[in-house]
């Protein structure tokens, strides 16, 4: 029957467009669903390709660097012995710094004669219930071509003899805590007697190394013996590597290149850097908290509360993603490019990403582009961890409710306060809780352990696509501190690997002062804010970078900057100025060649199947500073 009143037809025509939009989203929502890891073109913004020389590379002066540690002439060596003694160690912290103490411990097992037991990675091994099929060493790494890559250079066993076992568990033997980078006169004055006299020693190595990073010039084949290890030796498991690969497929599938960024916000460098002011809320509060605890432990020697903007201006802190998503936009970077997230911490979660995906749409990550199950296949098989449920009260029957009813005195009775509501564990976790509570951080628990082992698998994937990446940008890097930074590293693996592809290596006090003076030559186009910017990470990306950054961060880590030692140059004077580069040896010239011929070719074919767009170079700064003089003159305020 036809509605006869107005409001009646008014909510029947409502319910009825209020079902068909359930039924259209219902409809929209099943033909758009899809698996988590799959990320289609149609999930993100419209990708196109294209591949500008001047935002991909290569860089054309370092185009002539080639690595050559993995090829010096190692068979005129004597095969090494290893007679003095049996060198075990512990290594604490997190991957960057795993990474950087085994290529010490090599180096330091061949200039003491001795033979290294594989490192145990106290990380993997704290953790309780992780996967039995992977075992600290062999939870991130190749056991076998470690051992294998190394043969020439020294000797490397899985386990100590069964008869020096016993008396490892006696502590029978000397035990050395290293403090950072170690001179030769420690290894040599201390270590070395002492080796001789128990046949074993232990090492501790918490600090990210235990060498001194710069050693003499007669030693160069140490050095090379740390690039050996950190570039050739030390591979990670089939498993890691599948991923990582799996991953760069994915990121490339896109037809287009990739920006690998890693942010470099960790709660350790922030508070050691005295960052805190920067961030709110409770956030700040964690950061105090953790350079509180330094201060007590005697790592940092400053006061608790310090001028966080002055230290920001100063270059100490990382960037801001925001501030990164501005410096590509003004680099030319367009707005599809893909960018992808590395790192397994990024202190401040999802949100503080928010301005950089607001910039990029494309910024993916590891939990992106992969499914829970691929994942699960690089951890392994895990015991389950026990319930964070506290056990229940014990059920009471009624005849002993009854009971305690009639025990519990004259009517009439007030109620009782309710039973005050129990804190479960996982409501201590995160940004709130315990630091409300206690100065006192609380114990890890089980799960956060395993999530710290699990980090170190994650971190492994994410260096892996850095290192294979088109282009890197290091939100913090050339740690002035006392710890090796993951972009440090990834940045040593790329200059070694692949010198010529785009490694940014931005000053951040630089562009700090720039972030500070925007509006300086706001009427002079040619020399503004923009131009100063691409002047700044364009000469970074070439031969003064280099000189630059071996400055700074090579005192630190020899990993970050493996420059002069692990490479060779042919003929080229933009890198005449970089002294200590040897010439490559003329057993190297002819393949290298051959390889440069087909990598010239390959660009050349990707070139003519460009649009002419694509193949535009920025016009020299310097022309465009003289055809604008006109201009200028006419823009000028003060005229």
């Amino acid at each position: 029957m036809f509605p006869t009143s107005k409001i009646k037809l008014i909510a029947y025509l409502g319910i009825a467009f209020s079902a068909i939009s359930l039924f259209v989203h219902l409809f929209i929502a099943n033909s758009s669903a899809g698996g988590p890891y799959k990320v289609h073109v149609d999930d993100l913004y419209p990708v196109q390709r294209s591949r500008h020389r001047r935002l991909w590379g290569p860089v054309n002066s370092l185009e002539t660097l080639h690595p050559i540690a993995n090829a010096s002439p190692r068979e005129k060596q004597p095969a090494p012995i290893g007679d003095n003694g049996f060198i075990y160690a512990k290594i604490y912290g997190g991957f960057e710094k795993i990474q950087s103490s085994i290529s010490d411990l090599v180096a330091v097992s061949k200039l003491l004669n001795a033979t290294l037991v594989i490192p145990e990675i106290q990380s993997s091994l704290r953790s309780k219930g992780i996967s039995t099929k992977f075992k600290s060493f062999s939870y991130i790494y190749d056991e076998d071509n470690f051992i294998s890559a190394l043969t020439k250079d020294v000797v490397i066993v899985k386990t100590l003899p069964n008869n020096l076992k016993e008396a490892r568990k006696k502590t029978k033997f000397p035990t050395f805590s290293t403090k950072g980078a170690e001179s030769l006169n420690f290894y040599l004055g201390r270590v070395l007697p002492k080796l001789k006299e128990s046949k074993a020693i232990g090492l501790i190595v918490s600090q990210g190394g235990c060498l001194q990073p710069i050693l003499p010039p007669t030693m160069v084949e140490y050095q090379r013996l740390r690039c050996r290890v950190a570039f050739h030796a030390l591979q990670f498991r089939s498993e890691v590597r599948a991923l990582g690969k799996r991953i760069v497929g994915r990121l490339r599938a896109f037809g287009k290149p990739y920006l690998a960024y890693h942010p470099g916000l960790m709660r350790e460098t922030l508070a050691y850097h005295g960052c805190a002011e920067i961030f709110q809320d409770i956030h700040t509060e964690l950061i105090q908290h953790s350079r509180k605890d330094m201060i007590k432990k005697g790592i940092l020697k400053e006061d608790l509360n310090v001028d966080s903007f002055s230290r920001k201006r100063n270059g100490s802190c990382p960037l801001f993603p925001e501030e990164v998503g501005l410096i590509l936009r003004a680099m030319g970077y367009p707005l599809d490019t893909i960018i992808y997230l590395a790192g397994s911490e990024t202190f401040g979660g999802q949100r503080i990403l928010i301005p950089l995906r607001a910039l990029y749409p494309n910024l993916l990550d590891r939990t992106s582009l992969c499914t829970d199950k691929e994942r699960e296949a690089v951890v392994g098989p895990e015991s389950p961890l026990p319930s964070d449920i506290p056990y229940p009260l014990p059920s009471r029957s009624p005849d002993e409710l009854l009971k305690e009813w009639r025990q519990a005195g004259p009517r009439p009775r007030p109620l009782p306060p309710p039973p005050a509501r129990p804190f479960y564990p996982h409501e201590k976790q995160g940004w709130y809780g315990w630091i409300a509570e206690s100065e006192m951080e609380p114990t890890p628990s089980l799960k956060d352990l395993r999530s710290t082992a699990h980090q170190l698998l994650w971190d492994a994937v994410d260096y892996y696509v850095s290192v294979e990446a088109d282009a890197f940008f290091p939100g913090f890097n050339n740690d002035a501190g006392r710890w090796v930074d993951f972009a440090g590293l990834v940045m040593g693996h790329r200059l070694y690997q692949t010198p010529s592809t785009f490694t940014y290596r931005p000053d951040r006090k630089a562009l700090a002062e720039l972030f500070g003076n925007i509006t300086d030559n706001l009427y002079h186009p040619p020399r503004n804010w923009t131009f100063h910017l691409r002047s700044h990470l364009n000469k970074s990306l070439s031969t003064d970078g280099l000189i630059t950054e071996a400055q700074i961060s090579k005192s630190k880590s020899f990993l970050s900057h493996p420059l002069p030692e692990c490479s060779c140059t042919t003929p080229n004077p933009s890198l005449a100025q970089y002294k200590g580069l040897e010439e490559c040896p003329d057993s190297m010239v002819g393949d290298l060649a051959l390889v440069s011929t087909r990598l010239n070719s390959q660009s050349e074919d990707e070139d003519a199947d460009l649009p002419e767009d694509d193949l535009e170079v920025d016009p020299d700064p310097e022309g465009d500073s003289n055809r604008g003089s006109d201009q200028d003159e006419e823009m000028d305020p003060d005229d």
